[in-house]
């Protein structure tokens, strides 16, 4: 089955992870500060801090941040819980700003949502497409609250040449198995303020400094989150590699804009001529009258061997989000749900796999024009 994305592990990553097996080290080694830097080399931040998932990197990025109970997060609903769900765990409350048909934050509607208790502003570049950056940035300087990009879905996005992962107060990327790059499981926190850096290598290790011989001290709370030396071996083996994995998905994304231009039964997303995104999704978005034939469609998709997948189910749809913070409804971020399908598109593909794929969203969808729904 083609996956909607997936990784992609060669002879070279083998490589280095048997060779770190072989090592005098599996933790707290030279590799994971070798990827800290290669993260740095590549989207221009001043410190990268490495942690053993993203959802960890939140956490830390959201602590050292200082966020706390009573606190208010303007942030998209558009998103795996992890965004949302470490900052509520430091007691913090999610202010939901609705999104566009892109799938990413309606830069237009943060502002009003702002409120004396309005901390952070916490984005999400979804699919790899880059957030309205130079927009939510004005608005952070200008009511003196923090910015942090959840970049899970965009290590290798960029607008107007800048890396993202160098915008606004931290950047978080995923190094999951289905992510731009993989470190198996993994993640990164990425900022120019050294002060957050040193708070962030405290916060992954127990809160604890080394200072002479066997003494050591805890100056802060603080968790093992650690990365392992194996997966920062991964994680720059795979960095190496990461434009041409975009490069690949790149390519397929055009040949399915190619294809499905003009399409009138479903949307695309469309990235403005200044902005690289690195493809992790290629999303569609059905038309209205495809929402309640949704479920035979995905179906059929992946019984015709196209791993689909629906991102996401908006936050406070959740049982728990429901039960602590009240119902809540957007309208296009309801709709994006009932509409987004993510079709494969990842850099084990070939050309001849991505027409199948085209040739077969398409054959499916067109026969489920006659379902509709009755409003």
């Amino acid at each position: 089955m083609l996956s909607y994305s997936t990784q992609l592990i060669d002879d070279d990553d083998i490589a280095v992870v048997t060779e770190v097996l072989k090592s005098s080290f599996l933790a707290q080694g030279p590799r994971v500060a070798a990827f800290e830097q290669d993260l740095c080399d590549y989207t221009g931040a001043k410190y990268a801090v490495a942690f053993n998932s993203a959802t960890s990197a939140l956490y830390g990025a959201y602590s050292v941040a200082d966020i706390k109970e009573g606190d208010e997060i303007i942030t998209t609903p558009i998103s795996f819980v992890a965004t949302s769900n470490m900052f509520v765990t430091l007691g913090a409350k999610p202010i939901w700003c609705d999104v566009k048909l892109d799938g990413n934050i309606n830069e237009k509607q943060i502002e009003k949502l702002i409120t004396p208790k309005t901390k952070a502003i916490v984005v999400v570049d979804f699919a790899g497409k880059p957030v309205e950056m130079k927009s939510i940035e004005s608005i952070a300087k200008k009511h003196n609250i923090l910015l942090i990009d959840d970049a899970s879905h965009a290590l290798g996005s960029s607008i107007e040449g800048k890396k993202i992962g160098s915008f606004g107060d931290m950047s978080i990327f995923s190094f999951h198995a289905i992510k731009p790059i993989t470190t198996s499981e993994g993640g990164a926190v990425l900022t120019d303020n050294e002060e957050y850096a040193k708070k962030l290598r405290l916060f992954r290790s127990h809160g604890v400094v080394k200072k002479e011989l066997w003494n050591s001290d805890m100056v802060s709370m603080g968790y093992n989150l650690r990365m392992t030396e194996v997966a920062g071996a991964l994680g720059s083996s795979q960095l190496k590699k990461l434009d041409k994995f975009i490069a690949t998905r790149n390519r397929i994304s055009v040949y399915f804009d190619e294809r499905f231009k003009g399409e009138k039964l479903f949307l695309t997303q469309k990235l403005e001529a200044n902005t690289v995104s690195s493809r992790h999704l290629y999303p569609i978005i059905l038309n209205p009258e495809l929402h309640c034939p949704k479920e035979d469609i995905f179906k059929e998709l992946q019984e015709r061997g196209l791993g689909v997948q629906v991102h996401y189910k908006p936050i406070y749809k959740n049982s728990f989000y429901q039960e602590k913070f009240g119902r809540v409804s957007l309208p296009v971020a309801n709709d994006f749900y009932n509409s987004e399908i993510s079709i494969p598109c990842n850099q084990t593909m070939s050309m001849q796999d991505a027409e199948y794929v085209a040739d077969t969203v398409l054959d499916v969808i067109h026969k489920y024009t006659h379902r509709g729904c009755s409003f």
